[in-house]
């Protein structure tokens, strides 16, 4: 794996000198920044084994960037540089996480050696990380959790088409994680330093789509006041991930399959095409074959991005990993929603391995979350969350409704019945109010106000 370095400087005759002598000397690719603001927004994107900084910078200086980074990677190596050096600054920025410091002017050679230790700094700590990954064991594979034969066989899947560089179309119901598939496959393959760009399809206006993915030109349009380039441009060298394609319309079907074709884009108002190196994945959990059938999804479009399948099993395919998926879901989102760490009782795990799960992990991980915000002890127990059909009603303390005054237990069957008709309504439209509310026949406004009332949150049940 080539070796990255991203050099930020405000002068700019230092960059182009940096960049056109250390790049064959170091054989690795460097990326450079004008100012902070810049590197920043580059690290926002791509990863780097190295970043060489200088601390006299307008705006942001070094140590300030240097606070920043750390913040995002308290384990990226960073070499400070200035010419304004003295034994303060340089006892500051080491106290500050650099790994090291050098001042302008500096001898070539002497800058090559310090640069070589610190690349082989960030080489083991990325060999440490990848120890630890390993020792945790064979529950967790790049964050998809499962030890049963049909996630194994995912798993020897995604590495075998992460090593190739084609097409992979990723199939399967919502919820079954096909974004996380799609990362998985990125960060085991040789574009894992470049970026990864995901787009949700169905969320971005059909008007709106071509654009964002190929950019535009100042003038195309009406308000197009500035030339900006599109997400295909912005995954440069890494993935694009295409998520839901099968919703998209046959014009932008046509328009992708050029650039499946062709490896080239043609930004809005421009007369030239541009060429972009760029690894596509695409999602869906439509039935495409139909959709074929009835021509609302074009055959050669289809066998373009179909030339790495890659399937994701139903929850209810690999029951036997529920109680390792509950777990992991019940630790993330303590920790998201700033909780103790609670158990899942006994009862309860027996009701989630038992229950068929029409919204995957994704339902599984919203009941989850009821669970952590709903339960008063330690343990999480079935009066917490709302299972749907099934489930019997009862008391928070276990007792029956009779025991409670009339509008006690109305009250009480309208949260539970409430919980469960938005917990689903909101699952099936990936958290979506505007969709949920069209589809239940409410005006948005009044699905909110009752999601408002009974705390329930429509971005718990977004992908990612």
């Amino acid at each position: 794996m080539t070796k990255s370095m991203l050099i930020v400087d405000d002068e700019k005759d230092m960059l182009h000198l940096l960049k056109r002598t250390l790049e064959p000397d170091l054989g690795c690719r460097i990326e450079t920044a004008h100012n902070a603001g810049r590197a920043l927004e580059t690290l926002g994107h791509q990863r780097f084994d190295l970043i060489l900084a200088d601390i006299k910078m307008p705006d942001m200086d070094g140590l300030e960037l240097l606070d920043r980074i750390r913040k995002e990677n308290e384990k990226q190596t960073v070499i400070m540089m200035t010419a304004y050096g003295s034994v303060d600054v340089a006892v500051k920025a080491i106290k500050k996480g650099a790994y090291d410091f050098i001042t302008k002017p500096f001898d070539h050679e002497t800058l090559v050696v310090r640069i070589e230790k610190a690349f082989e700094r960030s080489s083991l700590i990325e060999e440490n990380l990848l120890l630890q990954q390993q020792c945790r064991g064979r529950d967790v594979f790049q964050d998809m959790v499962g030890k049963s034969e049909v996630m194994r066989k995912l798993y020897e899947t995604i590495q075998m088409v992460a090593k190739t560089d084609l097409t992979v179309l990723i199939t399967g119901e919502s919820g079954t994680g096909k974004e996380l598939a799609a990362r998985a496959i990125h960060n085991l393959s040789a574009r894992a330093r470049r970026p990864f760009v995901a787009v949700n399809c169905p969320s971005v206006p059909e008007n709106i789509l071509e654009s964002e993915l190929f950019g535009y030109k100042k003038g195309a349009f009406t308000h197009a006041s500035q030339n900006r380039i599109g997400l295909f441009q912005e995954a440069g060298h890494g993935t694009i991930f295409l998520d839901e394609i099968g919703d998209i319309s046959p014009v932008m079907q046509t328009k992708l399959l050029r650039v499946l074709q062709e490896k080239e884009i043609k930004p809005l108002g421009d007369t030239k095409s541009i060429h972009v190196d760029v690894r596509i994945l695409a999602s869906t959990n439509q039935p495409l074959e139909e959709k074929m059938k009835n021509s609302e999804f074009r055959e050669d479009f289809f066998y373009r991005l179909n030339v790495l399948p890659v399937k994701l099993p139903a929850l209810r395919e690999h029951p036997d990993d529920i109680p390792l998926i509950a777990d992991h879901l019940l630790r993330i989102n303590c920790e998201k929603l700033k909780k103790p760490l609670k158990k899942i009782s006994h009862e309860l795990m027996e009701q989630l391995v038992s229950r068929k799960w029409e919204g995957n992990v994704r339902e599984l991980e919203n009941v989850i979350v009821q669970g952590i915000s709903f339960s008063r002890g330690e343990e999480i127990l079935p009066d917490d969350v709302s299972l749907g059909p099934g489930k019997a009603s009862s008391t928070p303390s276990g007792g029956s409704f009779q025991d409670l005054a009339y509008k006690e237990a109305k009250e009480q069957m309208l949260r539970d019945f409430n919980h469960r008709y938005l917990s689903r309504l909101l699952t099936a439209n990936q958290g979506n109010v505007s969709a949920a509310a069209r589809r239940c026949g409410l005006e948005r406004q009044a699905l909110q106000q009752i999601m408002r009332r009974y705390g329930v949150r429509a971005e718990d049940f977004r992908p990612g």
